[in-house]
């Protein structure tokens, strides 16, 4: 806990509606006081119809920089002074750096998503042919990351094709080296299309209070394949439980919701955070916890 608050101390944060629920706070905390830093982090509660006026008090408080989080990602933009390419992409940010008078908005879920898959893992993108489930915003993220890493084919897998559609339409252009493509879930019920994936990854919230998909099945899959389920909370997803008794290296969000925040971290501070410190403190927290009220990835 810090003790040492004083007039020097620079303000850290994260908005969003809820917001208690975060483990950010205890993360980035952590890495704050690990390295000496006068820095202190904290949660503040902005509910949608307050996001303008709420990012003006923390634009004339002096706040250094801030997260953003659910449901706050994609209106914030026009708030902003400047997007990253990332956020520009990707339709949506997560972290906002204070630069002078100016707020810069950034988007880190590419780099935490990529940094998990090579950490927990193993896995290389270049190259590879991913299938994504979902289509949503944690979707946008993933294609945009994984199309910059030199993946060779992302297939979105979504209930509704025309939402999977709108999704690859507008990147066509923009990863031309890129295979884009669309199918149904129907993807999980043992059809052949699965023989040939590197990669299968999760962005929805199915497997949250024990969801699963129909018919899941992933038999298919190579014994060289990869899954990756961004839900976090359980930590044993049913996506995950049917990866294991197929002998697939998987891996849940966890990961990935700790290398964002390294992210974060050091595009505020200039520092990267000591080494595994904040997913250790997030899996410790996990673990004393029945269950989060979003156990999918967000902060």
């Amino acid at each position: 806990m810090r003790v040492d608050i004083q007039g020097k101390t620079r303000v850290l944060g994260i908005i969003g509606w809820p917001v208690a629920h975060s483990l950010s706070p205890l993360m980035q905390n952590a890495a704050c006081i690990e390295l000496g830093l006068d820095y202190v982090y904290v949660p503040f509660p902005v509910a949608p119809g307050d996001l303008p006026k709420a990012v003006e008090g923390l634009r004339a408080l002096g706040v250094a920089g801030f997260n953003v989080t659910i449901p706050h990602k994609e209106a914030i933009i026009g708030l902003l002074d400047e997007l990253s390419e990332e956020a520009r992409l990707i339709g949506a940010v997560n972290t906002v750096k204070r630069d002078g008078d100016r707020l810069i908005g950034h988007n880190t879920d590419i780099t935490g998503l990529i940094k998990s898959l090579q950490d927990d893992l193993g896995f290389d993108v270049k190259g590879s042919r991913v299938v994504l489930l979902g289509a949503g915003g944690a979707a946008r993220a993933a294609l945009v990351g994984l199309c910059q890493s030199g993946a060779a084919s992302v297939t979105v897998a979504n209930r509704t094709p025309a939402k999977g559609e709108c999704l690859v339409a507008g990147f066509r252009s923009v990863f031309t080296g890129v295979n884009l493509a669309l199918c149904t879930l129907d993807i999980l019920k043992g059809d052949r299309c699965l023989k040939d994936v590197d990669l299968l990854i999760n962005t929805t919230a199915v497997g949250l209070n024990g969801t699963n998909f129909t018919d899941l099945d992933l038999a298919p899959m190579a014994p060289a394949a990869r899954v990756y389920d961004m839900v976090y909370n359980p930590a044993l997803t049913p996506l995950l439980v049917e990866a294991r008794k197929h002998s697939l290296r998987s891996a849940n969000g966890a990961g990935m919701l700790a290398a964002q925040g390294e992210a974060a971290f050091t595009i505020w501070t200039g520092c990267k955070p000591p080494n595994g410190l904040m997913k250790s403190r997030l899996l410790a927290a996990l673990d004393g916890q029945d269950m989060l009220d979003n156990g999918v990835y967000s902060k």
